[in-house]
Formats: structure tokens, sequence, C-alpha cells
């Protein structure tokens, strides 16, 4: 049923904290070698109010604003669709560990563009037919401010 966005979310949210932290160890290190360092655990509580917000929040406010614009829209498919778009996120995290700040941005902007895309031509496939292409778009951008907060929070 909605496998991705239990699995994927859960998955993201370590990823995000584990891999968050090693790069602003990196970064610090690079910076100043004789510098010292602590893990920031309050990265968990962020990355689980933000992407498990995210990935139930968004398809359910989709969902409602298609039902009453007078699709047939399923609330399962789109949990399942915003769940599944967010697993280019914990392949590109584990490269946005590089600290390269020119390639990190290309790299989060590269993913959020594919999971973006994802989202959208799956979500037009439900709209088909209606005038909503604003919506599409509106989906479409917040999948990009999704991997914008997750580089500029996670990947500083």
């Amino acid at each position: 049923m909605g496998y991705g966005l239990i699995w994927i979310s859960t998955t993201l949210v370590f990823v995000l904290a584990s891999l968050g932290n090693c790069a602003t160890y990196l970064i610090q290190k690079r910076a100043d070698s004789s510098a010292s360092w602590s893990f920031d655990v309050g990265y968990v509580n962020v990355a689980a109010c933000a992407i498990y917000g995210y990935a139930i929040v968004v398809p359910l406010a989709f969902y409602f604003l298609l039902q009453y614009l007078g699709t047939n829209a399923s609330l399962v498919r789109f949990w399942c669709m915003w769940g599944y778009s967010l697993f280019i996120f914990i392949l590109s995290s584990f490269l946005l560990v590089i600290p390269v700040e020119v390639l990190r941005w290309i790299i989060i902007l590269a993913a959020g563009i594919d999971s973006a895309c994802f989202v959208a031509v799956n979500l037009k496939s439900c709209v088909e037919g209606n005038d909503l292409t604003i919506v599409v778009f509106a989906a479409f951008f917040l999948q990009l401010a999704l991997a914008i907060f997750i580089k500029a929070w996670f990947f500083p």
C-alpha cells in the first residue's frame, strides 16, 4: 500500500541526519583542522518533522484540492507517489557529502528537478482532461523547494 511513504521517508530522515552531520564535519575540518566538532542530534528532529510532515501533508493537501476541483484523485496513490519521489534524495545525500559547494548545488538541483518531474508527470495523469496545469506546476515547485531546504539545512 504505502510502503514508499513509510520506508523511504524513514530512510531519508536517518540519511539526512547522519550524512548532514558528516558533511558539516568535513567542511569544518577543511576550514579549520584544529577546531573541535560535535554531532548535532537536532538534525534528526528537523529531518523527521520536515520529511514526514512534507510526505504526509502535501499529498493530503493536493488530494483535498483536487477533490474540491472535481477530479477523481486517490489519497493512497498520492501518498505512494510523493513517498517514492523522495528516493532520489537518499542517493543524492551521499554525493552531498563532497565538500565542493558548486557541485553540491548541481547535485541537489538535479535531484530536485528529477523528483519534481516524477511528481508532475504522475500528477498530470490524475488531472488529465481538466485545465489544472497550475496544480501540476505547484507540485513541481514544492518538490524543488524541498530539495533546496535539504541542501540549505543539512548540507550548508
